[in-house]
């Protein structure tokens, strides 16, 4: 399916970056744009999803939220993923490396984020631009070549404020490196450019730059020095899931709950639950202050670990991805797993799952409802939590590695022309197939970690 969908708009009008060559920049007129769908990236049982772009997706942190994302969310199905991000790239590198890197994958869908390095950190110039511009439209071209959907991304945000606090640390890595003072415009320029390209080939556009500049110029009213983008080019762990969650959110998932338990007791003092959900084994008092029920239900929440990563890795620190989860308000908006229990007796009540207190509760409250995803404590909450930190382990000890491996086959093929350019791809090619092995493993680890198991509810009135 060919689908369009932007989670937000860009900035209502766009000022055109400043031209510094004599000519005008000669701008093919777009076509009409086409209808756009409804949803995308409706992942089935054995598909494939690669994600492809730069050192953001290099990173290893956005790709795996989206992951534990569908890990939890579809245990009964078999997703497999492939980060194809390499530190550095421009559109027009994603193409030397397309027939190992995303072809031999055989993707259902491909995720493409291009164009932070892509304009040089430079002021606008036609060349630099049209040189994007026919980079990103051949990868279109080549990605939808091979029948999978093609996702398209906007650049994400380059923070100027935080560049400026940095540059005041002499450890900083990019204090000695010019940027343009109007980059992040810029960007928005590109996305502009990408989502009208897009809109015109039928494929799927969310806007990533708008997010993550409006969530750190809210924050700002408060904390003047709010960042999601800590180095001022990659975003951070909760930048980051700010960019899984637009995608996943502007995608319109089948699941956008983890389930709607409902409990209502009759006149006659008869208790009975919601259809649609595996309740069984409802036990009940006659005077309405004591229930217990068992669920089954078909996913988990979607949680995040406390760090992205275990490794000291070269962009630093960051702030929390529960920050970017708090802001986004993800658990209600993509998790929102609900209990509504109606015709307890007046008072407060005490709730345990699997013999573990939750909290208590008003009989009011219960019969309106709580979402359970808010609560640490929940053991399916707990379950989804190690299903994240084993994605993490799994990006630390194997995804990772191999793109750091892919990224030494990018500097083979510059020094192509001095070595034994074959011999040496095969070598690594070897280990980085090695660890895509070891990946797959932990994949089995994961999904059988991530199945829904029955939990025993129990409400008893305290008060």
């Amino acid at each position: 399916m060919k689908l369009f969908l932007p989670f937000l708009v860009f900035i209502a009008t766009y000022v055109a970056p400043p031209l510094s060559a004599k000519e005008p920049v000669a701008v093919e007129s777009a076509p009409l744009p086409a209808l756009a769908p409804s949803s995308f990236l409706q992942v089935q049982d054995e598909d494939t999803v690669v994600f492809l772009g730069d050192s953001i997706t290099h990173q290893c942190i956005y790709t795996q939220y989206i992951e534990t994302f569908f890990y939890t969310r579809y245990p009964e199905r078999r997703i497999h993923f492939h980060n194809a991000g390499i530190t550095g790239d421009k559109a027009v590198d994603t193409l030397n490396r397309f027939e190992e890197d995303i072809v031999l994958e055989n993707p259902d869908f491909v995720t493409i984020l291009l164009g932070m390095n892509d304009g040089a950190y430079a002021p606008f110039t036609p060349e630099i631009f049209e040189t994007y511009a026919t980079g990103m439209k051949t990868v279109l071209e080549k990605v939808k070549a091979t029948g999978a959907e093609t996702i398209a991304l906007s650049p994400t945000m380059f923070d100027h404020h935080q560049l400026t606090l940095r540059k005041k640390d002499p450890t900083f890595r990019f204090g000695t490196r010019d940027f343009d003072g109007n980059y992040n415009s810029l960007m928005a320029y590109y996305g502009a450019w990408l989502r009208e390209t897009a809109s015109a080939q039928s494929v799927p556009f969310v806007n990533l730059w708008g997010p993550l500049n409006d969530t750190t110029f809210a924050a700002r009213r408060s904390q003047p020095d709010f960042s999601l983008v800590e180095d001022s080019i990659h975003p951070g762990a909760a930048g980051q899931f700010v960019m899984a969650f637009s995608i996943l959110s502007a995608s319109q998932p089948e699941r956008r709950t983890v389930s709607g338990v409902a409990l209502t007791r009759s006149a006659r003092g008869e208790w009975s639950g919601s259809r649609n959900e595996k309740i069984t084994d409802i036990s009940g008092s006659e005077d309405g202050t004591e229930l217990s029920f068992t669920h089954l239900a078909k996913a988990l929440p979607w949680v995040v670990p406390a760090e992205s990563s275990k490794r000291d890795l070269k962009w630093g620190k960051s702030t929390p991805a529960q920050v970017g989860y708090d802001l986004t308000k993800a658990g209600h908006k993509l998790s929102n797993e609900k209990l509504r229990v109606s015709g307890l007796a007046p008072g407060t009540y005490e709730l345990k799952i699997d013999d573990q207190v939750i909290g208590t509760f008003s009989h009011t409250v219960l019969s309106i409802k709580i979402e359970l995803q808010k609560y640490a404590e929940t053991p399916q909450y707990q379950q989804s939590l190690k299903v994240a930190e084993l994605n993490r382990t799994r990006n630390d000890e194997a995804v990772r590695p191999s793109r750091d491996l892919q990224t030494q086959i990018k500097g083979l093929r510059r020094n192509k022309a001095k070595i034994d350019f074959e011999a040496r791809f095969s070598e690594v090619r070897e280990k980085i197939v090695s660890l895509q092995k070891k990946a797959a493993a932990f994949e089995e680890q994961i999904y059988a970690a991530a199945q829904p198991v029955p939990r025993r509810y129990h409400l008893r009135k305290v008060k």
